[in-house]
């Protein structure tokens, strides 16, 4: 079943400038949810707060009912926490599956001691790992590339590798940075298919993304941020109608005009 995530007055703060401020929204098991906002307004640094890759100032994070604020990337993993980035992560010398299958470390039985020693559990393990890993491929339409490496495939096909690998982690919350960045239309329409079908596989979804088209075909609700401050919460429609969210992306005296 998918996490619930709850978001309670989150600061970020570096030295004196104040990323975010006091942001507080929920995200319900199973929704597909929208992080948008104009640039610098704080989206990726507050995914980046819920992934452990930064401590939030103050506030709280909750998934399910466990306190995750402040706790590193891999015990996330643990409560069942995936995320894609902006620019893919990728070790481009290694083969497409060998980049997937780095999302399997979280399951591998055992510890480093037993990895090192090839117990027989351990060998059992990686080869169900690396068949779930080529399925995955397989259902991405990129079993074709398995066995290339990282570097000859494309900024979009990178996207896609991206997140085979995290969803082998088997999330129950997974964070997408601006997944629709950079693709063609064709792939935009095929990303929103897969982003559904994640969602059916009982994953939680949260997507960063500038592609109002996309955020409107896909999201049960969306939280738009302003200068590191929640600006509304709604529906996608809800916040394209918003005239705060207007003046926000394209300032107040075009909004004003256009009024």
């Amino acid at each position: 079943m998918g996490a619930q995530l709850t978001v309670s007055d989150v600061s970020l703060h570096f030295g004196g400038v104040k990323v975010l401020q006091e942001v507080s929204f929920d995200v319900t098991a199973g929704q597909i949810f929208g992080l948008v906002g104009p640039n610098g307004a704080g989206k990726t640094s507050l995914f980046n707060c819920i992934s452990g890759h930064y401590k939030p100032s103050a506030g709280s994070i909750l998934i399910d009912e466990a306190e995750v604020s402040g706790a590193r990337p891999a015990t996330l993993a643990r409560h069942g926490l995936a995320r894609t980035f902006q620019h893919p992560a990728l070790q481009l010398r290694e083969t497409v599956l060998e980049n997937v299958l780095l999302g399997a470390h979280s399951r591998l039985p055992g510890g480093p001691v037993e990895w090192a020693v090839r117990m027989p559990r351990t060998t059992r393990a990686e080869k169900e790992l690396r068949d779930e890993a080529l399925a995955l491929l397989e259902a991405h339409g990129l079993a074709w590339a398995a066995r290339m490496r990282a570097d000859q495939l494309s900024h979009g096909l990178h996207k896609g590798v991206e997140l085979c690998r995290a969803l082998l982690m088997k999330p129950r919350l997974l964070l997408l940075d601006e997944p629709a960045a950079g693709l063609p239309h064709s792939e935009v329409e095929q990303l929103i298919e897969t982003v559904r079908r994640v969602r059916d596989a009982d994953i939680t979804v949260i997507i960063v993304e500038h592609n109002m088209g996309l955020i409107s075909a896909l999201t049960d609700r969306v939280m738009v941020l302003d200068h590191g401050r929640k600006l509304m919460e709604g529906t996608a429609a809800e916040a394209q109608a918003d005239p705060r969210v207007i003046e926000a992306y394209i300032g107040k005296d075009v909004a004003d005009d256009a009024a």
